[in-house]
């Protein structure tokens, strides 16, 4: 009896080694992260790419994960090898890739990515009572009625029976944008006028063809000098067309007028006209000027640029 049971002690003495010698035994993975690296805004997207090694053994698993950043970005097939990650912000940011062999062995490494801030500027220019800002108005039988109010109008209407049309100029100060920059966007927004006191002094839209053209004015203009029969020229390069709507209100936001600021910023800025595409009674369409009580609704300006090095 005392030999089976010193046997059996025996046995189980030498299990435990063997199990012990195993786990000691066992290489952990090594693992690679990949080399650190910095990306530019508006670059906001990077491949985080890990690999691993086990000497004695096979990979069976991968995990990415972030340590550390300014945000918290999203980590897209974290469980491979590569990883995508997406909303990166300025800052630096480490993530921790872990390699996970067939016997439960685990390598971890890091890597760092720094994201610099972008080298595009923004003007954003939304001005309150804009001395370059006016309207056209008027018609080529001596008719003129030109002025500064709370409205852009863009109409072709009639006043006491006489028809006339309204045409807005307006300039933003693009003087801070140095004729070598590139400009990458321009964007312009009008808004809606909420009570005209022109048109149909219902709605802002109104008529049967209210499609209309933003212009590049491309001669020099004061408010005191805006004339219908001394109006200054534009040119229908870059123009942009904007489509009929048969909505009552319909604000334009963010237009594209990249190529017009970017031809302003190169030459001369003498600003935007805007008139009715096709100049016929009771249409219109109609914008809040700079004047406007709430400033939320002037006409706004926002251009992007860089400036090549």
């Amino acid at each position: 009896m005392k030999l089976i049971q010193s046997l059996a002690l025996s046995a189980t003495c030498i299990f435990a080694l063997v199990s012990c010698t195993k786990d000691v035994e066992n290489s952990m993975p090594i693992a690679n992260a990949g080399m650190s690296r910095s990306i530019k805004l508006p670059q906001d997207t990077v491949k985080l790419r890990g690999t691993a090694t086990d000497a004695d053994g096979s990979l069976i698993g991968y995990i990415w994960k972030m340590v550390s950043g300014p945000n918290r970005p999203f980590l897209d097939n974290s469980g491979s090898d590569s990883a995508l990650v997406m909303g990166l912000t300025k800052g630096t940011y480490q993530f921790e890739f872990t390699a996970i062999d067939d016997k439960g062995g685990r390598g971890f490494d890091t890597v760092q990515i720094e994201v610099l801030p972008s080298d595009i500027i923004q003007l954003s220019q939304q001005p309150s009572f804009n001395e370059y800002e006016g309207y056209l108005a008027g018609n080529d039988n001596g008719y003129e009625a030109s002025w500064q109010t709370h409205e852009l109008g863009v109409i072709y209407w009639t006043d006491q029976g006489v028809p006339y049309g309204m045409r807005p100029v307006v300039k933003f100060d693009l003087s801070s944008i140095p004729a070598n920059a590139t400009i990458v966007s321009a964007k312009l927004s009008l808004y809606s006028h909420p009570n005209p006191s022109n048109g149909n002094h219902v709605s802002p839209n109104s008529g049967s063809d209210i499609s209309m053209l933003i212009q590049r004015v491309t001669s020099p203009w004061t408010v005191s000098s805006l004339k219908w029969n001394n109006k200054p020229s534009t040119t229908s390069t870059g123009q942009v067309i904007v489509p009929h709507t048969a909505l009552p209100s319909l604000d334009l936001l963010n237009v594209d007028v990249k190529s017009m600021v970017a031809a302003m910023v190169e030459s001369n800025n003498y600003g935007f006209a805007m008139k009715l595409q096709n100049e016929a009674l009771y249409n219109s369409r109609i914008f809040c000027s700079s004047r406007h009580s709430d400033a939320s609704k002037h006409p706004k300006l926002v251009v992007e640029y860089r400036v090549d090095k």
